[in-house]
């Protein structure tokens, strides 16, 4: 189709053309719970044409007691969009197995009506894959404390031993003696940076203002690696506080923002973007429990770089996953677990054109200070 005739089209039929370009089941429920509008992948979501949802009610492609009615219902009397993640809506109409996340939103010139958005697996798979990391970030603590006791003894001996040597051997000797040292202190900054993750002490959390963290990251970044990188800010200014720990904050978005620097590389036109933004409906299941928390608070990293690899992208938050040539791996590992321990989560999509590490975390509420047991005050 030309430029020419695309610009001609009505407004319902450009409507139509993009719902149906968009690759997710969209339905648009009436007052009445009856379908008034599918694309065309909610046609082949459903099973069933255009005509056949508009005459049956939604209730009867979802199982019963399905919490998308309530979510709808949700909806109309808040007049504000919800998200929910991982819903199970298996049937025998629809597919076994069939986990989807929900998008609800109102449609405010037509009162009563919603719109619903499904998406298949998605981002529940990528909260499925934090709580792995988080899983094997607590292996690591016990390879961390393992390797401090049995490890960095026997290497003070070997360094001690190479430094008696390199003074009693020849000058073509003592570059043997020399590597041997380094290493040594290599492997001990290995270890050391390893023991990070056996630190089991309770998180000293308070209310925290994530765009005076974000500023600090960006000040060390335009100062150190990132000097040559232009750094953007896309910040909402109302965004509350964060629950947080401004330290280990600093630690999560200086890691991100120095993986997108060394992604970027060379190239001149390099761009890194800081964004905050506002999330409601944003909830997760909590681990051995039915509650489900909320995270509102998003906080993104964005860079145009090349993109990480389709094949490490699933593990890309375990532990020695490195695509550098001489990285560790623990870097991302770490991020993980500070980010779990803070009940939040992150995830990472990536294409060749860039990046997005993507923070999910709580907001501070008085409330969270007295299940935390604070009793200071603020702290900035």
């Amino acid at each position: 189709m030309s430029m020419n005739n695309a610009s001609t089209l009505a407004a319902p039929d450009a409507a139509q053309i993009v719902l149906n370009t968009i690759r997710r089941p969209v339905v648009m429920v009436g007052p009445d719970d009856r379908i008034t509008y599918a694309n065309a992948d909610a046609e082949d979501f459903f099973r069933s044409s255009a005509a056949t949802l508009a005459r049956t009610t939604l209730e009867r492609f979802v199982p019963f007691g399905s919490p998308i009615l309530s979510l709808i219902e949700q909806v109309r009397e808040r007049l504000a969009p919800v998200n929910e993640y991982r819903v199970d809506i298996s049937s025998p109409r629809l597919g076994l197995e069939k986990v989807v996340d929900i998008y609800v939103a109102p449609v405010p010139e037509l009162p009563g009506s919603v719109v619903v958005m499904f998406q298949e697996r998605s981002m529940a798979d990528k909260i499925d894959r934090q709580m792995t990391h988080r899983g094997a970030a607590r292996s690591v603590t016990g390879l961390a404390a393992m390797l401090a006791h049995e490890i960095k003894n026997p290497l003070s001996g070997i360094r001690g031993a190479a430094q008696l040597l390199e003074t009693a051997v020849s000058d073509e000797d003592r570059a043997l003696t020399r590597l041997i040292t380094d290493e040594t202190d290599r492997i001990v900054s290995l270890v050391d940076r390893m023991e990070v993750f056996s630190d089991e002490r309770p998180i000293e959390r308070y209310p925290v203002n994530i765009h005076v963290v974000l500023d600090h990251v960006k000040a060390i970044a335009k100062n150190g690696f990132a000097s040559r990188i232009n750094i953007l800010e896309d910040y909402d200014p109302s965004l509350p506080p964060v629950f947080a720990n401004r330290d280990q904050l600093i630690q999560v978005f200086l890691n991100l923002v120095k993986n997108a620097a060394e992604a970027i590389g060379s190239r001149a036109d390099g761009e890194i973007t800081l964004a905050t933004a506002f999330s409601p409906g944003m909830r997760v299941s909590v681990p051995g429990s039915q509650d489900r928390v909320s995270l509102p608070l998003e906080f993104c990293v964005h860079d145009n770089g090349s993109g990480v690899s389709e094949d490490i992208l699933p593990i890309l938050f375990d532990p020695f996953i490195t695509t550098k040539t001489n990285g560790s791996g623990l870097g991302l590992a770490l991020v993980a677990k500070i980010v779990g321990e803070h009940g939040g989560v992150i995830e990472c999509d990536s294409s060749p054109r860039g990046t997005t590490f993507r923070v999910l975390m709580p907001a501070w509420k008085d409330t969270a200070l007295v299940a935390e047991g604070q009793s200071e005050g603020s702290k900035a």
